[in-house]
């Protein structure tokens, strides 16, 4: 995988070729492919996500959504990305890399989702197979963890496919909806084998 530093906009996370899609940090000028592409997909993603605010998908959510990514890229937080089709440069989904740990932990917390004309079609999983190298070479972390839903079948497989372990059950983790929902935790380390 090629590993391309923005030079120009060092607040904007890198970008990240794959297979058949790249990634990188998300720009203003994606809001309005952003917001048609989650809006088409509310009913797909909502039950996997926390609540959307009332804003969620207005410009000036979008704008505070952009600089609150910069701060955290800026400042060794986070890592949020697009995924793109290679062939036609579509927004396909995102990922983010978050609540990353230095010092002793060394790790950081993958989410990721796909709109809903997309997913099935193997964009997330090559998006994160493409992160994979960047967490352990780049970011020089141990570690890559991320969390489903017990139900979440598909989110399960791209995890595996990735090669990520199961390593248990997280009680109440994350709220989901409005909810506190358990979650089947996963991980990634840098020593383990490379799928």
């Amino acid at each position: 995988m090629a590993f391309l530093r923005s030079i120009s906009k060092p607040e904007v996370a890198p970008l990240i070729a794959g297979d058949g899609i790249f990634l990188r940090g998300p720009v203003l000028s994606d809001f309005a492919e952003w917001a048609a592409l989650r809006e088409k997909s509310r009913d797909f993603l909502i039950p996997w996500e926390p609540t959307w605010p009332v804003d969620e998908l207005t410009k000036a959510s979008f704008r505070r959504r952009i600089r609150r990514y910069q701060r955290e890229v800026r400042d060794d937080h986070a890592y949020p990305f697009f995924i793109f089709r290679e062939v036609d440069g579509a927004l396909v989904g995102g990922c983010t890399l978050s609540n990353v740990h230095r010092g002793v932990q060394q790790f950081c917390t993958l989410g990721y989702w796909a709109g809903a004309s997309f997913a099935g079609n193997g964009y997330v999983t090559k998006a994160v197979r493409a992160l994979i190298p960047y967490v352990f070479e780049e970011l020089k972390l141990h570690r890559l963890q991320a969390s489903t839903l017990p139900e979440n079948e598909r989110s399960k497989a791209v995890l595996r496919r990735c090669g990520f372990r199961e390593e248990g059950y997280a009680r109440g983790l994350l709220r989901i909806n409005g909810v506190w929902r358990d979650h089947v935790q996963f991980a990634i380390l840098r020593d383990d084998p490379r799928v």
